[in-house]
């Protein structure tokens, strides 16, 4: 039995693409850690990850799964992202409590794109990586290939740890480790064997061994003397060289495996172990205020049924007991997770990742001690992510209406990636976030979480109508029905105004034909009507001028006028030429370089028009791609552009103009304005 290390606990934190492999490989990890006493299957649905019923629904990660574990006395954390992009915000912000990230890949050429996102993140935020490729134990393809492929995203040097051994052409059962030049047979289930170098191995090795010393030498000078003089440099000068270079995030190691067989899990937890960095370093590149004291910051947000909020913590310095008061919120519990078991514990320390129970002013990417929040401009977090698809959301049940808004905002406090928006245009409640599938898991989490259940909608595209020639219009509203009657008489004229402008009043009331006190009622009249005009739709950049009309002293009053100047604008705008408008926003898509012809294709497919195009700033392969799009154009824009560009593809877009919309399409949409009023 191991002892118990006085060390700080690390956290590693596992992203990838879909269908990568990383449930598995946590499941793995934790077996193989002695966390678990068999492993999961992701298709019988008892991992310790992904136990939420949408993801057991999908067979897929929906949010961030969180294991703590013990390997060979040492703690840890391992925190299990989502792979599909739709959630990439999970990852981010998990990443943010990472000593090193472990990107899990399978061997396939076609799906290394999907990593470039990862790798600039990464690299952007200096965080020390390395990557695992999955399921080797079927690879078809040349691991040089792959290197290459893999390079091409990157721009740290990647370096291979291990050449594997082949049986045939596909299977791989085994692997050379380049460092300690030992074989290694795979034994499934069982730890690998130790073996003699296979001589149809060796050229293969030497020539990969000598790729990673001089990688390795691009960063230190006494070994490139060496290198230069044919010496052969200790194995534990390598290791301390791997080490810090890692920690440093100079380079990227390259380890070979299989999750789902327990191939190659021994070395990738020694790796983690003996070359990965501790928290210090991690405290170091986000900008974490020095000192003795307690410090944390907040990398998840949950509400658990029966529980409420937890707050998940890294905790950087310092200690923390059980019924601490932090700020003005008094700690109610303290735990430690694997998957969906909460272990109450009574103190956790430095480098631990732990639950706290209903700290209500806590929130996600937030630094804090024992005072209370943090401000720290050195502290480093990640911008919220732009939501790229947009839900209309309803209640089924009209009473569940206050309940549907405050359980959002409990969704939106787990998740920054989701935004909600009360559109004035259209009066409805907008559910915004990163895809189709993001939205529905967001929809029946609110049934199953928060027993509110919703429908969701194509969200209506806010036109709106304005007029292109002027016309004078002579309203009289008289009612009489026994004792005081009604009596409003108003003359206005109406003309465009140019586009953006808005509404114009104008009084040019002379002589006291109109008093005073009822102008601002033909004013409100006029008004009313534009919510809704001759096409169905808000009026915009139209001038109303009054001037002249006539009042009757006993009949006329604020509610007359009103109602004369409702009836002049209903009467006077049909004769207007109204014309619709649609929205058009200003669009940047962002794609790498090999896949701008298609996004040109796609924009000019959607009534877009290009602007232009420019390397994208920062990012080595890539454009961006500059277009005006209508609004009614955006809404599965994101869903065509990933398939497009193998998931990868993304854009940013803002309300640039209001545009005349005629033609047949026009029509379609005047016309279904019409059935839609009708039916009402």
């Amino acid at each position: 039995m191991s002892t118990k290390s006085e060390s700080p606990a690390r956290c590693a934190v596992i992203v990838g693409p879909y269908t990568g492999g990383k449930t598995t490989l946590m499941e793995a990890m934790l077996f193989q850690a002695g966390a678990i006493h068999r492993k999961g299957s992701i298709t019988e649905g008892n991992t310790v990850g992904d136990g939420s019923p949408e993801a057991r629904a999908r067979q897929m990660t929906v949010e961030t799964n969180v294991a703590s574990c013990d390997y060979l006395g040492d703690s840890w954390t391992l925190l299990d992202c989502p792979g599909s992009v739709e959630y990439s915000r999970d990852s981010q912000t998990a990443l943010m409590a990472a000593d090193l990230a472990i990107i899990v890949t399978p061997p396939e050429l076609d799906r290394v794109l999907g990593l470039a996102p990862i790798f600039k993140f990464l690299d952007d935020y200096n965080i020390p990586h390395i990557v695992f490729v999955n399921k080797m134990d079927k690879c078809a393809i040349r691991i040089r290939d792959l290197m290459e492929t893999l390079q091409s995203t990157s721009d740290r040097p990647l370096v291979l740890r291990q050449v594997p051994i082949r049986d045939g052409e596909e299977d791989v059962n085994g692997f050379v480790d380049l460092v300690s030049e030992r074989a290694w047979k795979y034994n499934a289930g069982k730890q690998s064997d130790l073996i003699e170098m296979p001589d149809s191995v060796a050229e293969r090795e030497e020539e990969a061994r000598q790729e990673m010393l001089e990688s390795l030498a691009d960063f230190d000078d006494s070994l490139l003397e060496q290198l230069l003089e044919d010496k052969i440099p200790a194995t534990d000068e390598l290791y301390g060289y791997l080490s810090e270079n890692l920690a440093s995030d100079r380079i990227v190691p390259v380890l070979l495996g299989s999750a789902e067989s327990g191939n190659g899990i021994t070395r990738l937890w020694k790796v983690l172990r003996h070359e990965g960095p501790g928290p210090d370093v991690a405290k170091q590149r986000l900008g974490i205020p020095a000192g003795e004291g307690f410090v944390a910051s907040v990398v998840k947000t949950f509400h658990a049924a029966h529980m409420g909020k937890l707050s998940l913590a890294r905790i950087w310095s310092g200690t923390l007991s059980e019924g601490l008061t932090l700020g003005h919120d008094r700690l109610s519990g303290l735990f430690r997770l694997k998957g969906q078991e909460h272990e109450k514990i009574s103190s956790a320390k430095a480098g631990d990742v732990v639950a706290l129970g209903r700290m209500e002013e806590l929130q996600t990417g937030e630094l804090f001690s024992e005072n209370g929040k943090i401000s720290s401009e050195d502290y480093m977090w990640p911008e919220p992510m732009t939501p790229v698809y947009t839900l209309a959301v309803t209640p089924k049940n009209r009473q569940d209406e206050v309940k549907l808004t405050s359980s959002l905002s409990k969704l939106i406090e787990e998740d920054d990636s989701l935004a909600l928006e009360h559109s004035q245009d259209t009066g409805e409640m907008l559910l915004r976030g990163q895809g189709e599938i993001h939205l529905k898991i967001a929809a029946e989490r609110l049934k199953s979480k928060y027993n509110v259940d919703v429908e969701v909608a194509r969200p209506q595209t806010a036109y709106k109508e304005t007029i292109r020639r002027s016309t004078t219009q002579h309203s009289r509203y008289k009612k009489q029905s026994g004792g005081h009657g009604q009596f409003g008489d108003v003359q206005v004229e109406i003309k465009p105004l140019p586009r953006g402008s808005g509404f114009e009043f104008v009084d040019k009331v002379v002589g006291g034909s109109i008093p005073r006190q009822y102008i601002p009622s033909v004013e409100h009249g006029a008004k009313e009507y534009l919510q809704r005009g001759p096409l169905g739709f808000p009026v915009v950049d139209v001038s109303v001028t009054l001037f002249d009309g006539q009042h009757h002293a006993v009949d006329s009053s604020d509610q007359a006028f009103r109602v004369a100047g409702r009836m002049a604008m209903s009467e006077g705008m049909p004769e207007c030429q109204p014309v619709l408008l649609e929205p058009i926003y200003e669009v940047t898509v962002s794609v790498p370089t090999e896949f701008t012809n298609k996004v040109h294709s796609l924009i000019s497919g959607r009534r877009g028009q290009i602007l232009g195009f420019e390397m994208r700033p920062g990012w080595k392969g890539w454009d961006d791609v500059k277009a005006q799009l209508p609004q009614a154009e955006l809404q599965d824009l994101i869903i065509e552009l990933r398939s497009l560009t193998q998931g990868v593809g993304s854009f940013t877009s803002r309300f640039d103009h209001l545009q005349e919309f005629t033609g047949k399409l026009a029509e379609r949409v005047i016309a279904s304005r019409k059935e839609e009023s009708a039916s009402h």
